[in-house]
């Protein structure tokens, strides 16, 4: 799991709801260019991108992930309108979430491969 958010508070709290939910985060980003590479590089089964990384949006780091296959969703407070056509069908998780929210969330975005029955 990439987690690219730029606000701190919020990073640690999404890593700690995915630590409960059993997965594994691999990578956090606070900005666009750590994002960019992490993305790139990194072994990842899906990655959440805040839509807003201070004045930079995280569409950069959505194209490579799509370019590699890694499912991926964006967390943002101003829904589905805010993105470019190229990503407008991909998961939106609104924020301020909660942790059902988030669970049905990557449930969504990987499918048969997140089994965390219990957890749902």
């Amino acid at each position: 799991m990439l987690i690219v958010e730029d606000e701190p508070i919020i990073a640690m709290m999404l890593e700690e709801h995915l630590l409960d939910a059993g997965c594994e985060v691999v990578a956090t980003a606070q900005n666009l260019a750590s994002g960019l590479a992490l993305a790139e590089t990194v072994d990842l089964d899906v990655a959440i991108l805040d839509l807003s990384l201070g004045s930079k949006s995280s569409f950069a780091v959505a194209d490579v992930l799509a370019s590699r296959g890694i499912p991926f969703m964006f967390a943002s407070g101003f829904g589905t309108n805010s993105l470019p056509e190229e990503h407008r069908a991909r998961m939106v998780l609104n924020k301020p979430f909660h942790y059902p929210e988030l669970l049905k969330s990557l449930k969504f975005a990987l499918g048969s491969e997140f089994t965390l029955e219990q957890s749902l």
